[in-house]
């Protein structure tokens, strides 16, 4: 399963809200037509981070400019594409400030950069078929 973590502006309960008024009837987690599984995740009685290089802890503390105590963590089904699930759902998160991570690059994207498809590191966010062929061509798979 492929996952992205969005870290949005604001308070966490009004994160839930939001989510409640996007997938209503619907929590822990919340799935958007059973491709997207989205919960929150925090230090305190979760796992955000625990298995994060603290180099990348520390490029996400910068763009933030704080230390982020919870996140919203959206798991892709390897059933779909998820690409344009997923950035509809980032979208709704970021509308208000903040920044996304994916598995395939360290940088803390924000919702302008994914929404003009900027390219960091030969990628774009959320590019695992990017991800994929850089692999394959390094010798790599």
């Amino acid at each position: 399963m492929r996952s992205v973590f969005v870290f949005p502006a604001g308070e966490r309960a009004e994160t839930v809200a939001l989510l409640d008024l996007h997938l209503p009837k619907q929590r822990n987690p919340w799935s958007l037509d059973g491709n997207l599984y989205i919960d929150i995740d925090d230090e305190q009685t979760g796992y955000l981070f625990s298995d994060w290089d603290p180099e990348d802890v520390a490029i996400l503390e910068a763009a933030l400019g704080h230390h982020p105590a919870w996140a919203v963590q959206i798991d892709i089904s390897g059933r779909i594409d998820g690409t344009a699930e997923v950035h509809q759902m980032t979208a709704l998160l970021l509308d208000r400030g903040g920044v996304a991570t994916d598995d395939y690059t360290t940088h803390p994207w924000t919702l302008t950069e994914i929404l003009s498809g900027a390219v960091v590191d030969g990628r774009r966010f959320y590019d695992f078929r990017g991800h994929r062929e850089l692999n394959r061509e390094g010798g790599r798979s």
